[in-house]
């Protein structure tokens, strides 16, 4: 197991600089530079290729990027070029807020989309098999962020329930928590109806019938446990993308997170603040993954064999 852990870890080096690349590409190629857009649209010439020299902006893509990949080898993540506040700082301030709304839509996601994924493998082909999937498809389809506006519109301005921006209190986050969990919710429901199909067809939930158990042991110890890994794996896989997907939600709902860091970044051009965001998530949802993987293993005894053979 401690194997696995340090191939991953090796891993993630060039996972790491292939997403320094792509964003110091991405940024490269797109119109513009940070110091036209700090100064505005009046900025002389003159004045904005001083600020491009002191923000190193006018020095050759690959020699930027070389003195960034050794920077961070040194723990330096920069600057950013429009507070000229560490870069590592300004994530750490913000990432608290985004964790805390990507825990609570994936809870509320798991509380959805699990028990109706349950009741429909359960009640095939019944009523609740039919809501339940005429459910998925529709939450699945609806965009996230319609339905943002939408949840805005009708509990926030019209019934005056909750608030429709901000995070001061946990209140704040029920709206932008449960329009984030909607799509996931969709996607556990249909994943654990599926395996919960496959699970209640095998020989050994046959035998456990065949030797008088309730239906209710049946289904929740011995087919809810194996039916429950794949859900799991993409459970963790979902709170990886609900911490980037938090990006267009905390702009909709003027959430001070990480998501709304990056959207004020790109719209000023801040090349190390966006790539350090982006390699901050990329980190964090390696992470979660490795997490996912080893409590995957102590819940399948197979995998766990197979680890302590490798």
């Amino acid at each position: 197991m401690g194997r696995y852990i340090a191939k991953r870890l090796l891993i993630l080096i060039p996972t790491l600089l292939a997403i320094i690349f792509v964003v110091f590409s991405i940024m490269s190629l797109t119109p513009g530079n940070p110091a036209q857009v700090m100064l505005g649209q009046q900025a002389t010439p003159e004045a904005i290729a001083k600020l491009n020299r002191e923000l190193g902006f006018d020095r050759p893509f690959l020699i930027r990027y070389g003195d960034y990949v050794l920077k961070l080898v040194g723990g330096d993540m920069g600057k950013s070029y429009t507070t000229g506040r560490s870069v590592f700082g300004e994530i750490i301030t913000r990432f608290p807020t985004t964790v805390k709304l990507a825990s609570f839509a994936i809870l509320v996601s798991v509380m959805i989309g699990i028990p109706l994924g349950i009741l429909a493998a359960v009640k095939q082909y019944s009523l609740y098999d039919v809501m339940g999937t005429a459910a998925a498809m529709f939450m699945a389809a609806m965009p996230g962020f319609w339905f943002g506006l939408m949840a805005i519109l009708l509990f926030a301005l019209k019934l005056g329930w909750l608030p429709s921006n901000g995070n001061d209190t946990w209140i704040h986050y029920i709206l932008p928590a449960f329009t984030l969990a909607i799509p996931v919710s969709a996607s556990l429901l249909r994943l654990t109806r599926t395996t919960m199909l496959e699970t209640v067809r095998q020989d050994y939930v046959r035998t456990a019938r065949a030797k008088g158990q309730a239906e209710r042991k049946v289904i929740f110890h011995h087919a809810l446990k194996n039916a429950l890994l794949p859900v799991i794996t993409v459970a963790g896989m979902e709170f990886g993308w609900l911490l980037g997907g938090a990006v267009v939600i905390e702009t909709v709902f003027s959430i001070n997170g990480i998501g709304k860091l990056i959207i004020d970044a790109i719209r000023m051009k801040d090349v190390p603040q966006v790539t350090g965001c982006a390699l901050f998530l990329a980190l964090f949802f390696t992470m979660v993954m490795l997490v996912v993987d080893i409590l995957y293993a102590y819940i399948d005894p197979r995998i766990r064999a197979r680890y302590q053979r490798g």
